[in-house]
C-alpha cells in the first residue's frame, strides 16, 4: 500500500519542527526533522579543520540514526544522541554552510526517501516538496516575518544564561534565509503546488488546526 507523504517546508524559525511534530502526533504518522539530519552533520564536521577532510570522512565515518521514544524524535551521530547538542546558534549557522554542499544533499537524499517509501510521514525541511519528495501528496510553505520569527526564537531562549540578543538572532535568521535562498543546490523555495501558510499572526494551534483541515480536505485519512 502506497505511503501518505506530507513535506512542510519554509525558512527557518517558521515554528516548522514543532507544528509538524504535532500534526504527525495526531495522525500517527512517523515526524522526520531533516534539519536535525544536516545540524547532526554540521557537528560532525567541526571535528575536521578542513572542508576537504570533513568530506573526506563523510561517507565512512559519519553514521546517523534517527530512534523515536514515546512519539519523540532523538537524533544519534555515531552512537551517540546528540538532540540536545545540535541546537545551539553555532551549529545552526554551520547547518546552513553544510546544507549547500552538494555531497551532503546527495549523502542524506537517499536515506530520506527510504523513511517515506517505509511509513507515512510528514517531513519538514527546506527542499523536502521540491527535492526530496517531489511527489508528496500535500505540501506545504509554512513562513513569518523575520521580525517574528526572531521574537519567537528570543522567547525560546529566554531563560538560557547565554542568550544572544534579540537583535543579534534577527541577523542570524536574515543570514540564514539568504544563504538558504540563494545556495546553488536545492535551494530554499516555494514549490509551485505548495499551500502557503503565513503564521505571522497566528498561533501554534491555529496552524495545526489549518494543516489538519487540508489533510482532511485532501487525502484519504481518518
Amino acid at each position: 500500500m502506497k505511503k501518505i507523504n506530507i513535506a512542510i517546508d519554509g525558512p527557518a524559525g517558521a515554528g516548522k519542527s514543532s507544528i509538524a511534530r504535532e500534526v504527525a502526533s495526531q495522525l500517527g504518522f512517523v515526524y522526520v526533522d531533516t534539519g536535525a539530519l544536516y545540524r547532526a552533520i554540521a557537528l560532525f564536521s567541526t571535528e575536521y579543520p578542513t572542508k576537504k577532510d570533513f568530506l573526506k570522512h563523510l561517507e565512512n565515518d559519519c553514521h546517523l540514526e534517527l530512534k523515536y521514544f514515546g512519539g519523540t524524535q532523538c537524533i544519534f551521530l555515531n552512537g551517540e544522541n546528540v538532540t540536545e547538542s545540535i541546537r545551539t546558534p553555532e551549529v545552526s549557522m554551520k547547518a546552513s554552510e553544510v546544507s549547500a554542499l552538494p555531497e551532503v544533499r546527495e549523502f542524506l537524499l537517499e536515506t530520506q526517501k527510504d523513511i517515506a517509501r517505509e511509513y507515512n510521514v510528514i517531513m519538514d525541511g527546506r527542499d523536502i516538496g521540491t527535492v526530496v519528495l517531489p511527489d508528496a501528496d500535500l505540501k506545504i510553505y509554512l513562513t513569518a516575518s523575520a521580525e517574528e520569527r526572531a521574537s519567537r526564537r528570543y522567547l525560546e531562549m529566554e531563560d538560557k544564561p547565554d542568550k544572544p540578543t534579540y537583535d543579534q538572532i534577527l541577523e542570524d535568521i536574515k543570514q540564514r534565509d539568504y544563504n538558504d535562498m540563494h545556495r546553488a543546490v536545492s535551494p530554499l523555495r516555494q514549490a509551485d503546488d505548495a499551500v502557503l501558510i503565513d503564521s505571522t499572526t497566528m498561533g501554534f494551534h491555529e496552524v495545526c488546526e489549518e494543516i489538519m483541515d487540508l489533510i482532511e480536505q485532501r487525502l484519504d485519512v481518518e
